[in-house]
Formats: structure tokens, sequence, C-alpha cells
């Protein structure tokens, strides 16, 4: 179902700033047992990144509290939020657009998630490149036409998820994942300063990593530092962590990183 600025429908104007540019922000966030997960964490996401957009979204209270409504009926579920800078004229100025629209949905959790923290999963190299940009790099905008030809081409093979790089070629995040890897003691992760997404999941991660005997480090990398890794892993807020098997010729058969990560990840989700 559908909540469109408090009503429950399935239709929004053509003029609609996401509709026309893709102009407006989102986020994604399990349900456990009618919660929310990370719930003021997504709701601090969606505050920064309207700061950021320059979108004028100010009801915050009502949007947490539809947020947790409509959580409230679902046991497992994904509920996904998301804010447009709302309908306005032609052309690219946002003068003409009088308030900002909310638009929540609830969809069933993902089926394979449990199977692939089980298994392990396999990375292919995307030959789709994210483009560099030090304004929205980190930001969750609507603006993914990227991510669907990383999907697109990643279907096209038989691997689980993408190993994505940015227009320089650095090693930067998966399709609809943050990335991990380990070499000895040493954890490592991409730097997002000029691409990709800096999600809940890795950054919960990274606080409990920090508490931790490993040493972390954000990196500007190139891929071969994937393929090198002793273990490589994946996150995101629905996972929340998933170990790989297997990047191109390189095979990983440690889970140490995985194995202390994927306890406290799902023991945040639950509590």
């Amino acid at each position: 179902m559908f909540l469109i600025n408090g009503v429950e429908q399935d239709s929004l104007p053509a003029n609609d700033r996401s509709v026309q540019f893709g102009d407006g922000c989102f986020t994604t966030t399990r349900i456990q047992n009618g919660i929310p997960t990370f719930f003021d964490q997504h709701l601090q996401r969606l505050q920064d990144t309207c700061r950021a957009l320059m979108i004028p979204f100010s009801d915050w209270a009502t949007l947490g509290q539809e947020m947790l409504s409509l959580a409230k009926s679902h046991i497992n579920g994904v509920l996904k939020v998301i804010i447009t800078r709302g309908s306005g004229g032609r052309g690219y100025s946002p003068a003409a657009c009088q308030a900002p629209t909310r638009i929540l949905s609830v969809s069933p959790a993902p089926a394979h998630y449990p199977g692939w923290q089980q298994q392990g999963i396999t990375l292919s190299l995307s030959p789709v490149r994210l483009g560099r940009n030090v304004t929205l790099a980190g930001l969750k905008h609507l603006n993914r036409l990227e991510q669907v030809l990383i999907r697109t081409h990643l279907e096209q093979t038989n691997a689980d998820e993408a190993l994505v790089l940015d227009s320089e070629g650095w090693v930067t995040e998966c399709c609809a994942a943050n990335l991990f890897w380990r070499a000895g003691d040493t954890v490592f992760t991409p730097r997002l300063d000029h691409a990709g997404v800096n999600g809940i999941m890795r950054q919960h991660c990274l606080a409990r990593l920090a508490q931790s005997r490993f040493r972390v480090v954000e990196i500007t990398a190139r891929e071969d530092a994937v393929r090198k890794a002793d273990e490589v892993l994946i996150c995101n807020a629905l996972m929340p962590v998933v170990p790989v098997n297997q990047y191109a010729e390189a095979r990983y058969l440690s889970r140490e990183l995985f194995e202390f990560l994927a306890p406290l990840c799902e023991q945040s989700i639950k509590s």
C-alpha cells in the first residue's frame, strides 16, 4: 500500500518533481515485529538529505508518526519513505513548488537474504560506473538511474551482486549495498566523499568496528585490493550483513569479520 501525504492512494501528479527530475530523497528500513528498525537514524538521514538538497520539508513529527503507524501491523517487512520537492511548474526552478510530498509504502521483506547469509554470495564487476559528485556523494537521492543500469547488467550474469567503481576507477559500493573487506586485522571500506551512498548499516558497522580489536580504514582503493583481501562482506539495512564467497578468480574462505558483525547487527535490529 502507499500513503501519500497521509492519504491511502497510489497515484501522484504528473508534475511532481520526483517524476520530472528525480527531485527528492528516500530511505528504506526493515520492519521487525511492527517496529521500523533504526527509526531515529532513518529519520535523521531524511532530514540531512533534505537539508543538503534544499527541500523545505518540515513536518517531521507527522512523518515519524506515519512511519510508526504503518509499520505497526507488520511482523516482518520493508518500509520505504520518499520525500519529493512536490509539484511545480515546467523547468528546473523549484520556485513554483507549493509543498513537499511524502510517500510511504510497505512491502514484503526480501526472501533471499537469509540464504545469502548462510551460503554467501558471488560478486561480479559492473561495467557501469558511478559519476563523481561531491555535492551528492553519500546521499540517498531519487536519481537512481545508475543503479538501474547496474542491476540490468547484473541480471545478465550469474553473480548475486555487483562490485561498482566510480568514473575514476575507485571501488565505491555494490548495487544495493555497502562494501567491507578485511586484510589481517585491518578492515577497509571505500570513502564515499565523491560517489556512493553512506548507508545506515554501514554507519552502524563502522561504529561497532571502532570499539573492536579491528583497525578500520575508510580508503580510496582500486578493485585489486578487494581481490587480494582475506575476507569480503556487504551490508544494508535489510540484509543486514552478507559474506562474499567469490569475486572474479578470488575466493574467500574466512568469515571472521562476518561472524563478528552479524550477531551485533541482528541484535541491534531486534532490540
